[in-house]
């Protein structure tokens, strides 16, 4: 099982750049595929970006393809997410999520963080 922990969210000027962490307790981080998930109000979860167990792989959906830019630092157990060029409708919680190796874009992440808001304001 691991635990994790988002941070770096807060409030930012549209055409910002904010850049979340997700740290990962636990020895076995390497071994898992990591994801980015946001939820804003009234809407369901949506996938964000992923990055497979050993960083070869990397999936965006299309509303971020281009400003953000998922990475992973496995001998710091942590997952960046750099948002550049940020925009009003990138306004939700933001959460981090980690399962076994296999496909990355899925929903079917098996644990889960509990959030980081970000806020864009225009």
């Amino acid at each position: 099982q691991v635990q994790l922990v988002e941070s770096g969210g807060g409030l930012v000027q549209a055409g910002g750049s904010l850049r979340l962490s997700c740290a990962a307790s636990g020895r076995t981080f390497s071994s898992y595929d990591m994801g980015w998930f946001r939820q804003a109000p009234g809407r369901e979860r949506e996938f964000v970006a992923a990055i497979s167990w050993n960083g070869i792989s990397t999936a965006y959906a299309d509303s971020v393809k281009g400003r953000f830019t998922i990475s992973r630092d496995n001998a710091k157990n942590t997952v960046y997410l750099q948002m550049n060029s940020l925009a009003p409708e990138d306004t939700a919680v933001y959460y981090c999520a980690a399962k076994n190796r296999g496909v990355i874009v899925t929903m079917r992440y098996a644990y889960w963080g509990q959030g980081t808001q970000v806020t864009v304001s225009s």
